[in-house]
This record gives structure tokens, C-alpha cells and sequence, in this order.
């Protein structure tokens, strides 16, 4: 597993500074939109919202190993690999207040997000499968939490991947919590990484707090995966927040195994400090990032609120090709329920 960046200098890195700056405004502009997103929701703005504070250097750093073509299948907590990866930020906030996912026409091979655990990866598979059967050059890359990997879906997807040699990498970031749920009751293996090992492939791990780390990690198991060998990658993060917004992490964190310095440490900040000692970040362009960044979100914002709400019926049109009976039900009682408000 690669550790801390600090030790390595950047030349050792095989990342010149033009890409370390890359990341670098990548990392703020996650990190800032996570904490705007966090404040719109707690004034209204949104009914909830999955903070990932403390696992944007691993979005960032995965996002930045995906070629053009390479397809991202996400979760609801991978706002910041969305971004990274040119999701317009409006579309993202559109999204949390009940619009349909893409509102803009950004053409990214980028998968509606799941909400449900783990179901986005047989869809990951057999995209990548039909890209195999097509001679397609590109992989895919499907996100999930460590929660993921106890359900069905997740084992379902590995041995399918396993068997028909898909062009895919699992990401998979350990934050170490299923909501309340410690990663050692979830699993008695020494690490999710190894349980790619009983479907045929390679497990490997990798410092989530480094993004270099994580680019140059994801970047060589993209291209295993285009010569059809699929790999799982094991992302050690640290979830620094709650697991939503309706979540009280101050009930069972204390419950949890004491984690490494490297691990708990702010990725950001240990990221900015890494490039001023490099020599290739200052006052001046940390404050040109930073706003460049802020008015990015103002216009991100206000095109997001001056989008009307969306009308509750809608919800019912798009489920199947034809109205069925319970769906109709349910939509007469919508109705009722908004005529009885009045």
C-alpha cells in the first residue's frame, strides 16, 4: 500500500507540477462545494446529503486516472468523483433537490448515481462486458462503499467480472463505517481488498488520503482492466463526518477502532502542505484557487435555485412505459393528500 506523500518527493511521484496543481484545485473544489452543499441543505435547500469530508483525495485521485472514454458508475457518495470528472456542480445540487440527475447535456459516460447498496455493480459488469464484446477500448470504473461488499449485489458482480474477464475496477472506499456499522463486524477478512481473490483477480489497497497515490493505483488497474483483467481496489479513507445529514455519528463512533495519523489527517491540508514544501504552491495561488472556486459554486447555486421545484406527479411518469394500477393508486392518493393541505 502507498502511504503518506510526504515522504516521496514530487519528482518520485511520476506527477508533474502542472497535474499536482490539478489536483490541488480539484481537491478545493470538492471540498468547498461539500461544505456549500452541507450548509444549503441544513437552511432547507435539500432534504438530505451524504458528506464525503475526508474522502475527496481518493475521488479526486480516481477521477483523474479515467480516460475520456473510461465509464463511472457512482453512489450517493461520489459527489466529488462526479465533479472531478466534469459533472456540472448544479447538475449535483438539481439532483438533491429532486430533479432528474443530468440537467445539463454534459455527455460524460458517467451512470445515474445508485442509491440502493451495491446495485450499480452488475450494471458496472455488464457494461464493461458489452464493451469486451464490442472491442471497445475503454474500462470501467464502479464505485462503492464498504458497506457494499456484504450485500448480494457486490458478490453477484466480482464473479461475473471474475468469469467473463470485464473490463472493470471496483473502487471501493473503506471510510471504515457502514452507517453505524464498523468495518470489523461487517467482515472477519484481514482486508476487503483479499476478497477479490475468490473470484480470480487481484485485490490491491492504496492510501485514499494521497491522491497521487490513488491516481497512479487506479490509473495501472484501468489499464489491467483494458487488457480484460478486472481488479478491486481497496481505498483507505476516513469519513470525517456523518454518513448523511439525518445521521448522528457522536452515538456510535466512539465504538470504533483508533485509526493512524495518515488516515485521520485532513487530505487537503496535508496535500496544500506537500506543494508549498515542493515549491509549487503559494499564498497567491491558493487565493486564486480558492476564488475561482467560490464563484463557481455562486453561479452553480443560482442557476440550481432559479430551477422550479419539480411537480410530485412527475415521479410517476417515468417508471414504466405505461402507468400500472399501484402506481396510479398512488398518485390518486398524492392528490388527495395535496387537496386535503388546501
Amino acid at each position: 500500500m502507498r502511504r503518506v506523500i510526504a515522504e516521496r518527493s514530487l519528482s518520485e511521484t511520476a506527477v508533474n507540477e502542472e497535474s499536482a496543481l490539478g489536483l490541488y484545485r480539484e481537491l478545493v473544489r470538492v471540498r468547498r462545494f461539500d461544505e456549500r452543499a452541507l450548509s444549503l441543505q441544513r437552511r432547507g435547500g435539500m432534504s438530505s446529503y451524504p458528506s464525503y469530508r475526508g474522502q475527496g483525495a481518493s475521488q479526486v485521485g480516481a477521477a483523474s486516472a479515467l480516460t475520456a472514454e473510461d465509464w463511472l458508475f457512482p453512489t450517493y457518495r461520489s459527489n466529488a468523483l462526479q465533479i472531478a470528472r466534469g459533472v456540472p456542480m448544479s447538475d449535483v445540487l438539481l439532483f438533491r433537490r429532486g430533479h432528474p440527475e443530468f440537467s445539463s447535456d454534459h455527455n460524460l459516460p458517467v451512470f445515474p448515481q445508485a442509491v440502493p447498496i451495491a446495485t450499480q455493480l452488475p450494471h458496472a459488469v455488464g457494461a464493461g462486458m458489452a464493451a469486451a464484446y464490442r472491442g471497445a477500448d475503454h474500462a470501467v470504473l464502479a464505485y462503492l462503499g464498504d458497506g457494499a461488499t456484504s450485500e448480494g449485489d457486490f458478490h453477484e458482480a466480482m464473479n461475473f467480472a471474475g468469469v467473463f474477464d470485464a473490463p472493470v475496477v471496483f473502487f471501493c472506499e473503506n471510510n471504515g463505517w457502514a452507517i453505524s456499522t464498523p468495518r470489523e463486524r461487517q467482515t472477519a477478512s484481514a482486508t476487503l481488498a483479499q476478497k477479490a481473490r475468490a473470484y480470480g483477480f487481484e485485490g490491491v489497497r492504496v492510501d485514499g488520503m494521497d491522491p497521487i497515490a490513488v491516481r497512479r493505483t487506479v490509473a495501472d488497474a484501468l489499464g489491467d482492466a483494458r487488457e480484460g483483467t478486472p481488479v478491486f481496489v481497496e481505498s483507505l479513507t476516513n469519513r470525517q463526518g456523518a454518513h448523511t445529514t439525518s445521521d448522528d455519528p457522536s452515538r456510535y463512533r466512539h465504538r470504533g477502532p483508533e485509526l493512524p495519523d495518515w488516515r485521520t489527517a485532513d487530505p487537503l491540508e496535508r496535500f496544500e502542505t506537500y506543494l508549498r514544501e515542493a515549491g509549487v504552491l503559494d499564498d497567491e495561488l491558493i487565493a486564486t484557487v480558492e476564488a475561482e472556486t467560490e464563484r463557481e459554486l455562486d453561479r452553480a447555486v443560482e442557476r440550481a435555485e432559479a430551477v422550479p421545484d419539480p411537480d410530485p406527479e412527475e415521479l410517476f411518469e417515468p417508471v414504466f412505459a405505461e402507468v400500472t394500477a399501484p402506481l396510479a393508486e398512488q398518485r390518486r392518493q398524492l392528490r388527495s393528500r395535496e387537496i386535503d393541505d388546501r
